[in-house]
């Protein structure tokens, strides 16, 4: 079977002094709409509670946009009441606008024709007190419909965004490793955590006032037809102003969002890598050149946050602007159109704050634009982590074999990072159940590269790789890793006890003693016992608290306990003193009995009892035997070990 070819491997980030040279640019082109619909579609799930919230929102900007029509008809009857008290008695409204108008004051008859008023009568307190009552319950109604409202529009929220980091999490389960290869730690962990908690502030604070902007907007502007067709047309002349100011620094600002989060990804990054490396920088004196770089990218990000900021912020005054225009002629042509007798006080005033809450409305959705184009921005970043192309799924019934013996046969695989550089070719090897294996060579030979590819860290090119006969780009990677223990040089421990990270690739419930025995056959026992709290011994997520040796002896103990049918030693050794290693090639030996065992190594000292030693250059055997056949042979290995017996002799001199 032939898989297909990877994709070619970049190079892979650069670490420590290296990274001060400076990184490549990621520009991705901007897809602000379709993005936006994209991070809208999250909250299908929702949709019925999201629609509930829509009703509720309509209902409570509803009896906002009616509160100030109810409280001009208050405005009207005080008016009124004024000026009915100066008015004779007796009258009846006609009879004194008639006599307004005998007198050739026109403008007061007009005036006087709007009102409610009674001649001789003063303000009615009782209904002006009725009326302010029903203001009142109206407000509080809309307060208690918005209340509810924000109630669920955080819950939605928080389940969308909830989701989101599950995609991210699951994603990043299927990523393949060439995928890391190219991505640093610190920008990955930017999108799943920076930009997601972006996301989550722009939602929460954008989504339910948007709507309810949007549904003011409406309802107003409803209200304002109804109460005066000119003077809403009048207030509607600056609207398109409005639009075209707003978008026009949209989208000057949106681009800056976009590098400001970018350079965000990237300052995290060499933070991140600073602090896991930060011995190494001390060590080689590069702190300067550390903190000249960590100065370079905060000022970028200076410059994209403030350059983003400022130009998205100029829309919330210069909207303030055009509102007070608007204020200004509304109120110019509303005090004409009561001075004719077209409207009353009342329809004026609260005409004026239809106005005023019609301008509001779009002044904040315009000052919101820097939050929904920050949020955006981040959504892109996190779909295109979405996006990545995955490892190639399981098939529907992968086969296994019956019974994991341990048999590994390498049949003509070739394989490469980059499409232009070979970097194995045609190689074929087989290793017998219980066979211990050896893999020595130069650095960059491909001796890690043969482990990755049997994990399926990595698919072949070409060829294929068997366990017991099945072929494993056919089994389920699960199955096949479940049979895989590996131990690298590189330690991982996590945050928890020593008990727990022994039992981490165990099956769960392994009781106390099979941890303690296993940590007895890899000499864990002697320094875990010299502890205050022994195994209960809480290990940060370095390890920084045990050495680097037995932090490796941890390694090992854990693989131990697992009980693989085959395992992968990575320079399991190289932490660990000279007396340590020889107790555990002892325990190893008792490991690997009746297990197929695959050995990295450099120290050719530690693998003179291999079944078998394969010496690999430029991705290919070229050697293969048992140590004294190697030596006989006086080729590549006997080379190998000449030159290292030269160093120890050296040493000791």
């Amino acid at each position: 079977m032939t898989t297909p070819a990877p994709q070619k491997r970049g190079p892979a980030p650069a670490a420590g002094p290296a990274r001060f040279m400076g990184g490549q640019p990621t520009e991705k082109s901007m897809d602000f709409k379709g993005s936006g619909k994209r991070l809208l579609r999250q909250m299908r799930p929702e949709r019925a509670i999201v629609t509930v919230s829509m009703l509720l929102g309509t209902v409570s900007v509803a009896l906002t946009v009616a509160g100030p029509k109810v409280l001009g008809h208050a405005t009207d009857l005080i008016m009124a009441g004024i000026v009915g008290r100066q008015l004779p008695a007796g009258l009846s409204k006609e009879q004194a606008v008639e006599a307004l108008r005998r007198k050739g004051e026109n403008g007061l008859a007009d005036i006087l024709g709007t009102m409610p008023v009674i001649p001789g009568q003063g303000i009615d307190f009782d209904a002006v007190g009725t009326v302010l009552l029903w203001v009142l319950v109206i407000y509080v109604a809309a307060s208690l419909f918005g209340f509810v409202q924000a109630r669920i529009v955080t819950k939605v929220v928080q389940k969308t965004v909830y989701r989101l980091r599950e995609q991210v999490e699951e994603k990043l389960a299927r990523l393949p490793l060439r995928y890391f290869d190219k991505q640093s730690r610190g920008e990955v962990l930017s999108r799943a955590t920076n930009d997601i908690d972006n996301i989550q502030q722009t939602f929460q604070q954008t989504f339910s006032q948007i709507v309810a902007s949007l549904l003011t907007i409406v309802g107003v502007l409803a209200m304002m037809f109804w109460i005066s067709p000119l003077l809403a047309l009048v207030a509607l002349i600056t609207v398109p102003v409005s639009v075209v100011v707003a978008t026009k620094i949209g989208k000057r600002a949106q681009p800056q969002f976009v590098q400001q989060w970018k350079t965000t990804g990237k300052l995290n990054a060499h933070i991140e890598e600073m602090y896991t490396g930060h011995s190494l920088v001390k060590v080689f004196g590069r702190q300067q050149e550390s903190a000249e770089l960590f100065r370079e990218q905060n000022d970028a990000l200076y410059e994209a946050g403030f350059k983003a900021q400022f130009i998205s912020g100029i829309i919330q005054p210069a909207m303030m602007f055009i509102g007070n225009l608007n204020y200004v002629l509304v109120a110019v042509v509303g005090g004409l159109r009561v001075a004719s007798g077209a409207l009353s006080i009342g329809d004026v005033q609260a005409f004026i704050q239809y106005s005023r809450q019609f301008s509001q409305p779009l002044t904040q959705v315009a000052s919101m634009a820097n939050l929904v184009q920050s949020g955006v921005a981040s959504a892109e970043r996190v779909f295109e982590l979405l996006d990545a192309e995955e490892q190639e799924p399981d098939g529907q019934h992968p086969p296994r074999p019956d019974h994991v013996r341990g048999k590994v046969a390498f049949e003509d695989v070739s394989f490469r990072y980059e499409e232009d550089k070979p970097l194995i070719e045609g190689l074929s090897l087989s290793a017998e159940p219980g066979q211990t294996v050896a893999i020595v060579g130069p650095t960059g030979a491909g001796k890690t590269t043969l482990v990755n590819l049997l994990m399926r860290f990595y698919e072949v090119r070409d060829g294929r790789i068997t366990l017991d006969g099945v072929d494993i780009a056919a089994m389920a990677r699960e199955d096949l890793r479940a049979n895989i223990g590996m131990v690298l040089q590189d330690t991982w421990l996590f945050g928890g006890t020593i008990a727990e990270n022994i039992a981490y690739g165990a099956p769960s419930g392994t009781s106390m003693d099979k941890i303690v025995e296993a940590a007895k056959a890899t000499h864990v026992d002697r320094f875990v016992r010299t502890l205050p709290d022994g195994y209960d011994t809480v290990l940060d997520e370095e390890g920084g608290n045990v050495s680097v040796g037995e932090k490796q002896l941890i390694t090992i103990a854990r693989a131990f306990l697992a009980e693989p049918a085959i395992l992968v030693l990575d320079e399991a050794t190289s932490s660990v003193d000279t007396r340590t290693e020889v107790l555990i090639q002892q325990a190893m030996a008792q490991l690997r009995s009746g297990r197929t065992s695959f050995v990295i190594a450099h120290r050719l000292s530690t693998i003179r009892d291999a079944d078998l030693i394969l010496v690999m250059e430029s991705g290919a055997i070229v050697e293969q035997g048992t140590h004294d056949d190697l030596l006989a042979a006086n080729g590549a290995y006997a080379r190998l070990y000449a030159a290292q017996f030269a160093e120890a002799v050296a040493e000791t001199d």
